[in-house]
């Protein structure tokens, strides 16, 4: 019992931090206790390590270009391959609407949507590292294909007015031929944007660009997306109502389109508004449903294609096209097309934009990606993740397809209905190519508006963001900033310059948190080693005759005087100051030389507070004295501060020009016998610090200290302090 009772006291007792040193500095450290690695090796022996050819390295090579050899000899047919078909036939019937919906925003005929949702899902199942994102058409990157493609060819180019003389047959067959024109061209354009995103993709990948999507914070990307939802919904009104307006682009797009549309809504077709409102009522029916009882359904039930089956035959049953004048999608090639080199001429004017598709469709795929690995207990890399959607948009742009990247609720579909392995996408992109090469003409009687329905309602989650106001109003206001102008910038600008001045914005509060850090005076903790703010924590006392700066930022040209302005602030120990009250004795003579009769006043800031002296002349003989230089005034300074310690454990950095800063703030701290030590410096930091030559003159390896404790200790001690 006595031994239980023993060890449940020792179980309770606090474990115990004792250690008893001498106090470090940074010479006693780099003489005595630490020794540097000397690289033996040369630049050539180097070299060789990284190029040499063994059947290891070559097999991390090959295992890296084509993930699908890390898995796909160990799969494991009984446990995974129905789940994997029943997941792939779950995803195709939403690819497959969704591959024509999305050719809309895209700007090109529907059969490049679904091209777009078979070559790239196909090519990804090989170079892809994730087993759960569904590749294809994507709602966000459709629409900024399709304001490039309304740009560079626009209704304009292809209007050719009727000759004199002819009818209006001859007119309308004029107008049936530029369409047929403007598509093509159209499509020339998408095709080249799609080789040269998939060409910047691919290079980012081979140069370690991974990280890139960093820059694309949450905030930044939850706004733009926000944005860009508000772009869809705007551009398939006019299909939800049946009007013809001109397609947009640019900044001030979204104004325009809705002004459009508004001022020619008399011409709503009201056959196609009930229609559309009726795909609307049904799908977002059918989608409350799916999140209601998605535990008990087996597998999602599919609004979307019912949608396309449903609004097709009785578009073609009721003649809708040719009796009530509804839109429909028209002719549907047949078949595959044969590979075509893009328009190489179209590349000159699209490098801005293929930046931007780029960029978004990466940062949506791998943030994806990232999520379903984490959640299935995987892992998957940035850089061949580039170099996949790179491949995959580089290839299939000779086969007449759009930018692709993974779509949100397609992967959400084809995880939650048992997905494995990207041979579910396989499965799913073979189900589009039947259609495709078999039965693609049955869709041409489908609707427009029922297409506008299905994009409509997939962007629900996306306006769902707007939540994230209050949230951010709560947490941070920068980020809720951040959030605010990737949304407005987007919806004005359009996403290509929205897209930019968000990130710029971003970049800028990076810059602002750096100029505006938090500083403070810290204090010890009795009893410990710990130091907090004095401002913050009662037991936290200030060391006598020692000021403890700490500044959570680094040094570097753009915060180097804030930095030097803050530690004098912040300490009350002004160098400037504490010249000009030594000099005030000699002033003071001089003054009352010249006025025997009137009072003197001498203020000198000295720490935080203003000390007055004052001196009367309140008899002759006292003047007399003063005159005689018999008498002298002195200032003394009100605890008198000896040492200052700046506490650099958070500077992870510093330039050329914040340690001449530095410096020079030390030697002026010299002038006035104050003494100046560095803690906290990391090994990194020294190294630089090395390189700037930042230990000479007035700056040695002495004055550097491993913890904020050891500088104090050594504080104390200089200024007679006897330490136990």
């Amino acid at each position: 019992m006595d031994q239980e009772a023993a060890a449940g006291q020792d179980a309770e007792a606090p474990l115990m931090y004792r250690i008893e040193r001498p106090v470090y500095d940074e010479a006693f450290i780099r003489t005595s206790l630490l020794k540097r690695k000397e690289n033996s090796s040369t630049l050539r022996q180097r070299l060789a390590d990284k190029i040499q050819c063994s059947s290891q390295r070559a097999k991390a090579v090959a295992l890296g270009c084509l993930p699908i050899l890390t898995w796909l000899p160990n799969y494991p047919v009984k446990q995974y391959l129905l789940s994997d078909v029943v997941s792939g036939l779950s995803t195709s019937v939403v690819q497959l609407p969704q591959g024509l919906a999305y050719a809309m925003l895209a700007a090109v005929p529907p059969i490049h949507g679904l091209y777009s949702s078979f070559y790239p899902v196909l090519l990804y199942t090989f170079f892809g590292t994730s087993r759960h994102i569904s590749i294809g058409t994507f709602a966000v990157i459709s629409l900024m294909i399709g304001g490039v493609v309304v740009r560079e060819a626009p209704d304009s180019m292809f209007y050719i007015h009727p000759v004199n003389g002819s009818n209006v047959s001859n007119a309308s067959t004029v107008l049936d031929v530029n369409v047929m024109a403007r598509d093509a061209r159209r499509v020339q354009v998408a095709v080249a944007l799609t080789m040269l995103v998939g060409i910047i993709q691919m290079v980012l990948g081979l140069l370690r660009f991974g990280f890139v999507a960093i820059y694309l914070t949450e905030p930044l990307v939850r706004g733009f997306t926000t944005a860009a939802a508000v772009h869809v919904v705007i551009s398939q009104l006019k299909y939800l109502l049946g009007v013809k307006t001109q397609r947009f682009s640019g900044p001030l797009s979204a104004i325009f389109s809705v002004k459009a549309v508004l001022s020619d809504i008399t011409s709503t077709n009201v056959t196609t508004l009930l229609l559309g409102l009726a795909s609307i009522v049904f799908l977002y029916g059918i989608k409350d449903i799916n999140e209601r009882f998605k535990k008990k359904l087996p597998i999602p039930i599919p609004g979307e294609i019912i949608i396309v089956i449903v609004s097709t035959g009785v578009s073609y049953g009721m003649s809708l096209s040719d009796g009530y004048m509804v839109d429909v999608v028209g002719k549907i090639q047949t078949g595959l097309l044969p590979p075509v080199a893009p328009d190489f001429s179209l590349l000159p004017d699209l490098v801005t934009d293929s930046f931007a598709v780029a960029i978004v469709g990466f940062s949506m795929g791998i943030s994806l990606a990232k999520i379903f690995a984490l959640k299935h207990g995987y892992s998957v890399d940035g850089n061949q993740e580039l170099i996949a959607f790179g491949l995959c948009n580089f290839i299939s742009s000779f086969f007449q397809t759009f930018a692709i990247t993974c779509s949100m609720s397609r992967s959400l579909v084809q995880e939650s209905t048992g997905g494995k392995t990207q041979i579910a996408g396989l499965l799913a992109s073979l189900m589009v190519l039947l259609v495709v090469v078999a039965i693609g003409f049955v869709f041409q009687p489908l609707p427009q508006t029922a297409l506008a329905a299905i994009i409509m309602v997939n962007l629900l989650g996306m306006f769902k963001q707007f939540r994230d106001i209050p949230v951010l109003w709560r947490t941070s206001k920068i980020e809720l900033a951040i959030w605010l102008v990737a949304f407005v910038a987007s919806v004005l600008l359009g996403l290509d310059y929205g897209l930019l001045v968000a990130i710029a914005f971003a970049i800028a509060t990076v810059i602002y948190r750096t100029q505006s850090p938090q500083s403070s005076v810290l204090g010890h903790v009795p009893d410990t080693g710990l130091y907090c703010d004095v401002d913050e924590y009662e037991e936290a006392a200030e060391q006598e005759g020692i000021k403890i700066f700490h500044c959570n930022s680094s040094i570097y040209f753009a915060n180097c005087d804030l930095y030097v302005n803050a530690l004098k602030e912040k300490t009350g120990v002004n160098p400037a100051c504490i010249q000009a009250a030594r000099k005030s004795p000699c002033k003071l003579r001089d003054k009352t030389s010249s006025n025997h009769s009137s009072p003197l006043k001498i203020c000198a800031k000295l720490e935080d507070e203003a000390v007055t002296h004052e001196v009367l002349a309140q008899n002759h003989e006292a003047v007399e004295e003063h005159k005689n230089g018999e008498a002298a005034v002195f200032l003394q300074r009100h605890g008198s501060v000896h040492s200052l310690v700046l506490d650099w454990t958070p500077v992870s950095f510093i330039d050329s020009v914040g340690a001449k800063a530095v410096k020079q703030v030390i030697k002026e701290y010299a002038a006035v016998d104050v003494r100046v030590v560095i803690a906290g410096c990391n090994r990194v930091l020294l190294r630089e610090l090395d390189t700037l030559q930042f230990f000479s003159g007035n700056v040695s390896a002495e004055t550097l200290f491993p913890t904020v404790h050891d500088a104090v200790l050594h504080c104390r001690h200089r200024g007679g302090e006897t330490v136990a």
